[in-house]
């Protein structure tokens, strides 16, 4: 018997590997879920889910069915997650974070413990460039042929709430759910190589044998001119990035920041590696995901995406870490310094003293006092 084993039940989850071990025809796909009224109404259903697609003209549904969540927090539920551990050939996390991999650490290795030989693959979805690393650190033991993978999830997705779902004609999750998960419809899913991974069942997944240089390709490009659009729309009072449509000159400065700023260095940095990293792929990477975000039928919201503007202002995020990676190629990241002058005055205030202090309480590591001079003189300087 087949079996795939997910933990955490977001859109991430079910709009790519529970969707692609649907379409792998797994013969059991359980999920470890704390929500009990997520993990009760889907049980009760039969284990029936619904998501919803985003594509350029329309939202359709897709259907994945035979699911059995379980919660971890319950002793009974708990062993059913750790036999399927030891069981299950492919393996996904999807937290809201690498900080939740400790006590999900504890019952996979006791899982992997039962069947210590099994081949597993497990793909960790925590938008972390070493959440695969991270996890394996945190099970502690080896088992020789138990893989953990990173991944890079170009894939934008949403949760809608309560009357949201019935104003964007979304099927809710399951009957009786006051949620619905919507993803866009762009499947293109990196995962790093292991061996025997061609045998995979899940589907859509996509192996790079160096995924670093596509990890910083998502994170200094398309995270970084989502995070600059979803600051340009703001100050102009949008809710959503699909209204960024309507002004076209905003549009322009992060393409213009995109393919010429942040798409130019990584061209530099990362000459020979892949298609993409050519002018003319990156180019087209950048045309491709500008179009998508605005894609009314996703309808991002803009407060969604410049949520935690410290984090996103942090040394090595898609902010400063943009402009630090363009300066070292040689590229001055004039219109990324708008990005981050904008979150900066919103965080910090107007004052220029308050943004320098702003920012050096949240770069307390230890930066090249040069380098930050640098980047905080293009930043105040930049013109809005």
């Amino acid at each position: 018997m087949k079996i795939f084993l997910g933990i955490g039940l977001g859109p991430i989850q079910t709009g790519i590997f529970v969707s692609g071990a649907t379409r792998g025809g797994f013969d059991k796909i359980i999920v470890a879920e704390v929500d009990e009224a997520v993990k009760n109404t889907v049980n009760s259903t039969g284990g029936v889910i619904t998501v919803n697609i985003a594509a350029p003209d329309r939202v359709y549904q897709e259907t994945c069915p035979n699911l059995e969540l379980y919660s971890p927090a319950k002793p009974d539920e708990l062993e059913k997650l750790i036999d399927a551990a030891a069981n299950a050939a492919e393996i996904a996390t999807a937290l809201p974070s690498v900080k939740f991999f400790g006590a999900t650490a504890q019952w996979l290795r006791e899982g992997f413990r039962r069947n210590p030989n099994a081949t597993r693959y497990i793909y960790t979805a925590e938008n972390d460039n070493h959440a695969a690393e991270k996890l394996e650190k945190e099970v502690g033991e080896a088992f020789p042929h138990t893989f953990y993978l990173n991944t890079v999830i170009g894939k934008m997705s949403d949760v809608a709430r309560g009357e949201d779902c019935q104003k964007r004609s979304l099927v809710p999750l399951a009957p009786g759910l006051d949620r619905a998960h919507l993803v866009e419809e762009f499947n293109w899913i990196l995962i790093s190589h292991a061996p025997g991974i061609e045998n995979r069942r899940v589907q859509n997944l996509y192996v790079k044998n160096d995924l670093f240089p596509f990890e910083f390709a998502k994170l200094y490009g398309h995270n970084a001119t989502h995070f600059l659009l979803g600051m340009l729309g703001s100050i102009k009072g949008l809710r959503t990035m699909a209204e960024l449509a309507e002004h076209p000159e905003l549009v322009a400065i992060g393409r213009k920041a995109f393919i010429e700023e942040s798409g130019a260095a990584l061209c530099r940095k990362y000459a020979g590696v892949d298609e993409m990293f050519t002018p003319e792929g990156m180019r087209k990477y950048a045309e491709g995901l500008i179009a998508r975000m605005q894609n009314v039928y996703l309808s991002d919201a803009i407060d969604r995406v410049i949520r935690d503007i410290p984090r996103k202002l942090s040394w090595d995020d898609r902010v400063i870490g943009t402009m630090r990676l363009a300066l070292s190629q040689g590229v001055r990241p004039v219109n990324f310094a708008k990005g981050a002058l904008l979150a900066a005055r919103r965080e910090f205030g107007n004052d220029p003293e308050a943004i320098r202090a702003g920012f050096a309480a949240l770069w307390q590591t230890d930066v090249s006092r040069g380098e930050a001079a640098e980047v905080l003189d293009l930043v105040l300087k930049a013109e809005l």
